[in-house]
Parts: structure tokens; C-alpha cells; sequence
């Protein structure tokens, strides 16, 4: 059986995958998208979900899915500080 997390987690990741097959090629999603999409409540409770979500996006850029931006530059996940975009590796 899967613990709540993990399931959390899978939730993330196909969440952050799906917003970005619905965006062009090169548009980037901010990991707070992920965490609404995946929110299930009202109010903003989906940001208990952000730091997940920033784990999610690490994942996919271990898998080399995704690559994590700033500035519209890639950046090393362990590297990366304050506000982050997720986009398909070019």
C-alpha cells in the first residue's frame, strides 16, 4: 500500500507534467501551480504543498523531464534559492 506522502508526491509530479503538456514548449509553470492543481481544498491551503511541490520538480530533474529555472536560466536544483519555474528540458 502507499503511504498518503508518496501518493502526494506522484500527485505532484503528474500535476507539474500535465500543466506543462498544456503550455508551449518553452513556457515555464511555477511549482505554486502544481500545488493548487493538486490542492484538494477552498482557501490556501495549497501552500502546505509548495515545499513538496519544489521536491516533485527536483525528481523530474533527476528523471531529466524537466530542468528548474531562474532568471530563465537552468539552474542545479541543490543550487537554486527563493522563487523557482519549471519547464521541459529544452
Amino acid at each position: 500500500m502507499t503511504e498518503p506522502g508518496q501518493q502526494t508526491d506522484q500527485r505532484l509530479e503528474r500535476a507539474i507534467l500535465e500543466l506543462l503538456d498544456g503550455r508551449a514548449p518553452t513556457a515555464p509553470i511555477c511549482p505554486s501551480d502544481a500545488a493548487r492543481a493538486v490542492h484538494a481544498g477552498d482557501g490556501d491551503g495549497w501552500r502546505a504543498l509548495m515545499e513538496p511541490a519544489r521536491r516533485a520538480a527536483r525528481r523530474l530533474v533527476e528523471t531529466g523531464e524537466v530542468e528548474i529555472t531562474q532568471g530563465g536560466r537552468p539552474v542545479e536544483p541543490a543550487e537554486a534559492r527563493g522563487p523557482i519555474r519549471i519547464r521541459r528540458v529544452r
